[in-house]
C-alpha cells in the first residue's frame, strides 16, 4: 500500500516531462512493459475518439450496459471535481487507496523517465482495470487517436468515432481531414467503428483509412439514422425501429451522441431496455446541467444557473442551438476559457443570444486566458462583455441585475470543475 496520498503522486507526474502533451507512444510502450502489459489483461475494450460528444456518447454506452447487469469500467478525461473521477472500476469511482496505489506502482516502474502525466495516470488506469473483473472496459480517447495514451488495445471489441471538426490544431493539424486521419488511428483490422455524423472531408478521410485497415463502418445515414419527432428519439437500423425517450441530457447534439450509443449498443446484442437505459439513466455533470443547490445556487437567488463545459466552435454552435430550445429567458454567460483554444470561433454562434458575457480568468489553470482577452473576444462578436475576480461576483452581479436571467457559466471544463468543487 502506498504511503503516500494520490495528490502527493499526481503532483510528481506533472514534472516528469517538460511539455504537457508530446504525442508518442514510445513512453507509453516502454512502462506497460515495465508493469507487465496490463493492456493485455483488459475486459473487451470499446474504443470512444472525436472532437466533441465522445464523453457523453461513453457515458450513455456505459448507462445501457450497466442496466443489463454488465461490469463496466470507464476512463475518461479530464476530470471535474478530482482526479478519481477519471478512473471508474466496475463497482464505482476507484477509491484513493486503490488509485494511490497504482499511481505509487507506475512511478515505481517508470523510474523517473520523461514521460507525460497523461501517459503515465493512462497506464495507471490500465493497471487498476486489469485487476478489476468487469464485462467491458470503455476507453475515451484523450486527444487525438492515432498517437494518444489509450491507443494500445490490439483488438478491441468495437471503436466510435464522433463528429470531427476543427480543435487542437497545434497538435493535430490544421484542417478536418487532417484532424480525422488522426482520430481514424483508432481503427483495427476486423474491429468494427461506430461512425457519427461528419463532414463530407473527414467521412472520406475515416472511409480510406477503414478500407486500408479493414474495419468494417458502421455509419450514421449510411447504416444508422437518429432523430427527435413528437417529444421522442427514432432509431433505425438493420435490425428495425426504436421508439424511446428522449436523452436525459439537454440538447439536439445529445440525440446525436445517443445515436451513436444505440449503434455501439445494438451492435454489442443489447436489448430495447437497454438501449432505453442509455438515454434515461445517463449522467454526465457539465454538458449544459442545471445546478439546483449549492452556495452559487443560491448567490443566483431566483435566476437559474447552468453549466457547460464545452470549448470549440463546434461546441459552442450546439449549445447555442440547445439554448434556443429552453423556454425564453435573459441569457448572461459567465466564460473562462484556456488560451489554447479558439474563443472568437466558440463565442460566435452565441453572440446572437446572450445580452452580456462576464470574463473571468479560470482559478489554477496556467493556461487560462485573461478575463480580459475574453471579454475582449466577446466584445468582437458583439456581446456587451465586462470582467469579474470570481464565478460568484459575476453570478451574484447578474442576478442582483436581472433576477430573472439565465445565467450560464460556460467555456472550459476546468471552469466546471471549478464551479463544481465551489458549488459543492
Amino acid at each position: 500500500m502506498s504511503a503516500e496520498p494520490s495528490d502527493a503522486l499526481l503532483s510528481r507526474m506533472m514534472a516528469l516531462h517538460p511539455k504537457i502533451i508530446d504525442l508518442t507512444l514510445d513512453r507509453v510502450w516502454r512502462l506497460l512493459e515495465a508493469l507487465g502489459h496490463p493492456e493485455r489483461a483488459l475486459a473487451p475494450v470499446i474504443h470512444v475518439a472525436g472532437t466533441n460528444g465522445k464523453g457523453s456518447t461513453l457515458a450513455m454506452i456505459r448507462a445501457g450496459l450497466a442496466a443489463t447487469g454488465a461490469r463496466v469500467q470507464a476512463y475518461t478525461s479530464p476530470h471535474l471535481a478530482r482526479f478519481h473521477e477519471r478512473i471508474r472500476l466496475s463497482d464505482g469511482l476507484i477509491p484513493e487507496p486503490a488509485l494511490a496505489d497504482v499511481l505509487d506502482e507506475c512511478e515505481r516502474a517508470n523510474g523517473g523517465a520523461p514521460i507525460t502525466y497523461f501517459e503515465i495516470t493512462t497506464c495507471a488506469a490500465l493497471l487498476a482495470f486489469s485487476r478489476d473483473p468487469a464485462d467491458f472496459c470503455l476507453l475515451e480517447v484523450g486527444l487525438g487517436g492515432r498517437l494518444d495514451a489509450t491507443n494500445v488495445i490490439d483488438r478491441p471489441r468495437l471503436t466510435a468515432i464522433t463528429p470531427v471538426s476543427l480543435d487542437h490544431q497545434h497538435y493535430l493539424g490544421n484542417t478536418v481531414e487532417e484532424i480525422a486521419a488522426e482520430k481514424a488511428g483508432i481503427l483495427k483490422r476486423g474491429v468494427p467503428c461506430v461512425v457519427g455524423r461528419q463532414d463530407e472531408a473527414a467521412l472520406e478521410v475515416i472511409e480510406s483509412k477503414a478500407e486500408r485497415t479493414g474495419a468494417p463502418l458502421l455509419v450514421q445515414g449510411q447504416h444508422w439514422q437518429v432523430w427527435e419527432e413528437r417529444g421522442r428519439l427514432v432509431f433505425q437500423d438493420e435490425r428495425g425501429l426504436l421508439d424511446l425517450p428522449m436523452p436525459r441530457l439537454v440538447g439536439a447534439h445529445q440525440v446525436q451522441n445517443a445515436g451513436m450509443a444505440l449503434a455501439a449498443l445494438r451492435l454489442l446484442q443489447s436489448d430495447e431496455t437497454a438501449c432505453e437505459a442509455a438515454l434515461t439513466r445517463v449522467e454526465w455533470p457539465a454538458r449544459l446541467q442545471r445546478l439546483r443547490e449549492g452556495p452559487l445556487v443560491a448567490a443566483a437567488d431566483r435566476a437559474e444557473l447552468w453549466l457547460d463545459g464545452g470549448h470549440n466552435p463546434a461546441a459552442g454552435e450546439a449549445l447555442a442551438e440547445a439554448l434556443t430550445r429552453l423556454p425564453p429567458r435573459p441569457l448572461h454567460l459567465v466564460c473562462g476559457m484556456l488560451s489554447t483554444k479558439d474563443v472568437d470561433g466558440y463565442l460566435r454562434p452565441l453572440a446572437t443570444l446572450a445580452e452580456s458575457l462576464t470574463a473571468v480568468t479560470i482559478p489554477g489553470e496556467t493556461a487560462t486566458l485573461p478575463a480580459e482577452a475574453t471579454a475582449e473576444a466577446a466584445r468582437r462578436a458583439g456581446i456587451a462583455a465586462g470582467t469579474a475576480d470570481t464565478v460568484a461576483a459575476a453570478v451574484a452581479r447578474i442576478a442582483a441585475g436581472t433576477p430573472n436571467a439565465r445565467i450560464l457559466v460556460c467555456g472550459s471544463l476546468y471552469l466546471a470543475g471549478a464551479v463544481l468543487r465551489e458549488n459543492g
